[in-house]
């Protein structure tokens, strides 16, 4: 919920932290907060000359340059840890040796006790739509790079890696990490050259080896990976040019996709607004057979999700 206060309490906070109607603010400067973006925004710059001019690994060596500048900072006093406000030690921490982490405090720790069924089921809902359609934009976008999608703009053989993603997801909740599922950083992979499964078997053995290296990639910070998601987006941005924006029936429902997406922070709820706004318009502007009975379905489903969670 959001509190109002007013410019004394507003000047108060940016000097120091405070408290103010309740609610917990943390001051930030420009040794943490403000460093951080000007090195982001340096990072985008290297990053670019980096794939302009065509160096192999170019993303890899614009976030190992971005975040060797940010330990530059750290020992220059330029860059300040501030625990409080998210920022850590830009150096790799070994005080408690190379190992692998225990898996025991969020293994299998989950429990359904006490959650009324509909709810339930609407939880189930709403997770199965978002994984399904981030892995759909996903998948169909780095394939879409990737130059694998056939003549009528779909991904041979998706079965496969909709259920490889399935069971990723599945087994990642039970381990107790972060969802494991298609992240649209493989897009960058893919611009290396990455076609085939051995790229996702070497990306495992890697993962596989990192596992015993994990302060180094702890110590990495966002600000030092942002410019390789810009890049990214860069790259899938491409796609665009497919669309055919002289027809207003395929290009706004498109561009309200793509707008929504960064303001929701969401890839499912942009495909979500696409759907819902390009079935709607057709169907009111007499292009009912543009429509087929799957997005109609989706349509509904997608609306009946906005009423009802």
């Amino acid at each position: 919920m959001l509190s109002l206060f007013s410019i004394d309490d507003y000047n108060v906070i940016l000097q120091q932290n405070a408290t103010v109607n309740g609610t917990e603010y943390v001051a930030c400067s420009m040794s943490d907060a403000g460093i951080t973006v000007l090195l982001a925004v340096i990072g985008i710059i290297i990053t670019g000359i980096l794939v302009a001019k065509n160096i192999k690994g170019n993303i890899l060596w614009g976030i190992l340059i971005t975040w060797l500048l940010g330990i530059i900072c750290q020992f220059a006093g330029l860059y300040v840890p501030n625990a409080a406000l998210g920022y850590y030690s830009l150096l790799p921490d070994f005080s408690n040796g190379i190992s692998i982490p225990s898996l025991a405090p969020i293994f299998a720790q989950f429990s359904l006790e006490g959650v009324p069924i509909l709810e339930f089921i609407v939880i189930v809902f709403a997770f199965l739509f978002v994984d399904l359609f981030d892995t759909l934009g996903t998948l169909i976008g780095v394939s879409s790079k990737a130059n694998m999608l056939d003549e009528n703009g779909k991904l041979p053989r998706i079965k496969g890696a909709l259920l490889a993603d399935a069971v990723a997801t599945t087994a990642g909740a039970v381990l107790g990490t972060s969802t494991t599922t298609t992240f649209v950083e493989s897009a960058s992979g893919v611009t290396e050259g990455g076609r085939t499964g051995l790229t996702a078997i070497t990306t495992a053995i890697l993962f596989g080896l990192s596992l015993f290296l994990s302060p180094i990639f702890l110590a990495i910070p966002s600000f030092a990976t942002a410019p390789a998601l810009v890049i990214v987006g860069f790259y899938m941005l491409g796609a665009v040019t497919d669309i055919n924006l002289s027809d207003p029936t395929e290009g706004i429902p498109a561009f309200i996709c793509i707008a929504a997406m960064p303001f929701f922070y969401s890839i499912s709820e942009g495909i979500s607004m696409g759907v819902i706004s390009y079935a709607v318009i057709n169907l009111l502007t007499g292009n009912r057979k543009k429509i087929s009975i799957v997005m109609y379905i989706l349509a509904v489903l997608f609306i009946l999700k906005y009423l009802l969670i």
